[in-house]
């Protein structure tokens, strides 16, 4: 993606509902120009495609609370310690309480701000003098991708949406709703398939700018999606474009550039996350605003890795800083606990884990501030009265966290009452018999202060993140979020391949786990056998919720009470879908019908 020079700020926006007023391609601009005139020149265009990226940066990828909409209100995950009576929008399904209808208002502005930005380029990239008609059909396939990806996010996000596939003329104050599957097959399906056709190969050195790998990947994504709405229609597509990306993989990547690391450790290595291979498609945002032109705050930008944090300064050998903020070793407390569910996945059946749990979750971490032990702090987590003035050194192990599949599990709990560092148990923090997590001392109403460490995602790592600190600050161009991987791609053959009835879908499976160094599995593949697989491979890079709808789990609460029993109670098949903002139904004239709010939400 070229430099985004954010000049034309209200040029996306030809809101369908009135809102504001739509305008007219020759309508003239106070700025001296009509947006006719402004697509005659390529320069020109360029500015209206990068336009099209504006609505992912406002409040989609990599953006803060967007994770909270595609991975919480899931099985993977938890608010730290099961405490639902925070984020019970995201966590909770509402937490029993009244459904908050416009916590979601800012996505819904996002994808229809990028929808109208995406048509507006459709629509004139007949105009400038391109070198080539080659050229310009790769610059339409962009914006038809990008549109592709909203659309998408939107129909999975709020079910049944306006479809919009031109600039708005005039505005509409009464607005209706399109079935999921006809977006899918007029709009999403067509759009991806252009793509597909005319995108160039690009490498890993691309940025935001989708190449030719990325419009076969989410096609192959979106054509699965479509069983979740009663057809298998479209999943041999699925199956067929997956074929095509892993043999490219496993042939070098000459053709499409698809590439899996050796090692699940090198996926997520920060030397590897800008440029990264294994990546279909990889999100940039941009911190610095006066040569990227940023324009949603550059605040906390990309930086997932505080979402999965845990609480490390509720030890006082630990403390969060600005200073420590600046990377991943921050001490800041995230919002994702892993729920006992997710850990479980990583036992394998011989009952070691699998090696993706050690790589890709951090379970120790050194002192960033010098510690001495009290006696009060030795009673409070459980530490023999002789720990009191023993000193923890900046450098030093502060807290760890063992598994029982741990080699060292024993000899670690043998020695947790008097160890120097503070010593998690999971059996301190999760509960086989509840599911759930402890969150008292047993058998009292007393704090349980080892809940609040936990095993934390490290995916998202990096010490490339902007800060509001400009002193200090990291640049977000440094770093990139990856929003669909090689990986994925084998599991959605194999899902693909269950759904047809073939009988390929585990050495797909263990083509993946073979690169982790995990145990094959053996027997016939179900679809649980991919989402539990998914939950291995993807946990934290938000889509777990969208998994869960397009598996069924979410048909009712039979899943979630086998899994996550704390979720379970508040679940309703309705909050498969997100509301409909009544900030948005407030100002239409037809607001007030039946039609547009979504079922539990009315």
């Amino acid at each position: 993606m070229k430099k985004l020079k954010n000049i034309l700020p209200a040029l996306a926006l030809l809101l369908f509902a009135g809102a504001l007023p739509s305008c007219s391609l020759d309508e003239e601009n106070p700025g001296g120009f009509t947006l006719e005139s402004l697509s005659t020149s390529v320069e020109g265009y360029e500015t209206l495609l990068n336009q099209c990226y504006f609505g992912m940066q406002r409040f989609m990828y990599a953006t803060d609370g967007w994770m909270e909409l595609t991975d919480a209100d899931s099985d993977l995950w938890t608010y730290r310690g099961n405490d639902d009576k925070s984020y019970t929008q995201y966590f909770w399904f509402f937490g029993g309480a009244a459904p908050n209808t416009t916590y979601i208002n800012g996505l819904w502005n996002s994808i229809y701000d990028g929808i109208g930005s995406c048509n507006l380029a459709i629509a004139t990239v007949k105009n400038p003098p391109f070198a080539s008609e080659e050229l310009r059909n790769q610059k339409e396939a962009v914006a038809r991708f990008l549109r592709a990806v909203y659309y998408f996010n939107a129909v999975e996000q709020f079910g049944p949406v306006v479809m919009l596939t031109e600039p708005q003329m005039s505005a509409n104050y009464s607005p209706v709703r399109t079935d999921v599957l006809t977006i899918y097959e007029e709009v999403i399906l067509p759009d991806l398939e252009y793509a597909v056709q005319w995108l160039g190969k690009g490498d890993e050195t691309a940025l935001a700018t989708p190449t030719k790998k990325a419009a076969m990947g989410f096609l192959a994504k979106a054509c699965l999606q479509t069983s979740a709405y009663g057809t298998t229609t479209h999943v041999a597509r699925a199956l067929e474009l997956a074929k095509e990306l892993i043999a490219d993989a496993e042939a070098g990547g000459g053709t499409y550039g698809a590439y899996m690391y050796p090692n699940p450790a090198e996926v997520f290595d920060e030397t590897n996350n800008l440029h990264n291979k294994e990546a279909l498609w990889k999100y940039n945002l941009f911190a610095d605003a006066k040569n990227y032109g940023s324009s949603n705050g550059n605040w906390k930008l990309n930086r997932y890795h505080e979402k999965f944090l845990c609480c490390l300064s509720r030890f006082g050998a630990r403390e969060d800083t600005q200073a420590a903020r600046l990377t991943w070793e921050g001490s800041i407390e995230g919002l994702f606990m892993p729920t006992q569910h997710l850990l479980k996945l990583y036992v394998q059946e011989d009952g070691t884990l699998d090696p993706r749990f050690h790589a890709w979750f951090s379970t120790s971490w050194n002192a960033n501030k010098a510690y001495t032990w009290t006696a009060d702090a030795a009673e409070n987590f459980s530490k023999d009265a002789s720990v009191a003035g023993a000193e923890v050194a900046v450098g030093d192990l502060a807290v760890k966290f063992v598994m029982p599949q741990d080699a060292d599990y024993a000899a670690e709990v043998a020695a947790k009452k008097s160890s120097p560092y503070l010593l998690v148990d999971y059996k301190d923090v999760y509960s086989d018999a509840n599911r759930n997590v402890v969150q008292y001392k047993p058998g009292t109403e007393i704090e349980n202060l080892l809940h609040y460490f936990y095993p934390s995602l490290n995916k998202h790592n990096s010490s490339h993140y902007y800060t509001a600190n400009a002193s200090k600050k990291r640049n977000g161009n440094l770093n990139a979020t990856f929003i669909m991987r090689m990986a994925e791609v084998y599991l959605i053959a194999a899902e693909a391949d269950i759904l047809l009835g073939g009988s390929n879908a585990m050495g797909y499976i263990n083509k993946v786990r073979q690169r982790a160094g995990a145990k094959p599995l053996t027997g016939t593949a179900t679809i649980r056998t991919v989402l539990d697989e998914r939950g291995r491979e993807l946990c934290g890079e938000g889509m777990r919720f969208y998994d869960l709808k397009r598996t069924g789990m979410f048909k009712d609460a039979t899943y979630l009470q086998e899994v996550h029993p704390d979720l379970a109670r508040y679940f309703k098949p309705d909050f498969a879908l997100r509301p409909i903002s009544t900030t948005f139904t407030d100002g239409i004239s037809n607001g007030s019908d039946p039609m547009w709010q979504n079922p539990g939400y009315r």
